[in-house]
């Protein structure tokens, strides 16, 4: 009996370890990340589709600075994108502010609640006063991320 619960929390630790970072600069589930788009091409798209499957470059903004559990992209024309991770699967560096990443997902707008948006804004570390500022919903782009790859990493 102790042989066979041994052996299978072996196994439930080893297929947990598919959803963290390989040393090949992955994160999630690996992906070819070789054909994608930009962020601001990826924005485009939205304009006509509720919905776009892609694999999107960007370098990242900021990052939940509690877990990782989350991550602002911005484009260099200035386009942004909420990025969140299937099944809450994974978690990026808090340090990862800078970077480039390539993402694989799905984006879709979504309006966020003022109590999220002030969530978000203590995870990021903003001061009281900035998140009573935050006092309306906001409609933005989303992005759930099944794989992220970080383009820069060694």
């Amino acid at each position: 009996m102790k042989y066979s619960l041994s052996v299978l929390a072996f196994l439930f630790i080893l297929s947990c370890s598919t959803t963290q970072v390989s040393e090949n600069g992955f994160y999630g589930e690996t992906f070819k990340p070789k054909k994608y788009i930009e962020l601001n091409d990826l924005t485009k798209q939205m304009a006509s589709q509720d919905t776009v499957q892609a694999v999107v470059i960007g370098k990242v903004e900021s990052v939940c600075q509690k877990k990782g559990c989350w991550m602002n992209i911005v484009s260099d024309e200035g386009e942004s994108i909420f990025v969140k991770f299937k099944d809450y699967g994974f978690f990026m560096p808090l340090d990862l502010a800078g970077q480039e990443v390539v993402m694989n997902g799905k984006a879709f707008k979504e309006v966020t609640s003022v109590e999220e948006l002030q969530h978000y804004a203590e995870d990021e570390g903003l001061s009281k006063e900035e998140i009573e500022k935050i006092t309306e919903p906001k409609e933005e782009y989303k992005f759930m991320a099944t794989g992220v790859y970080i383009a820069n990493s060694k």
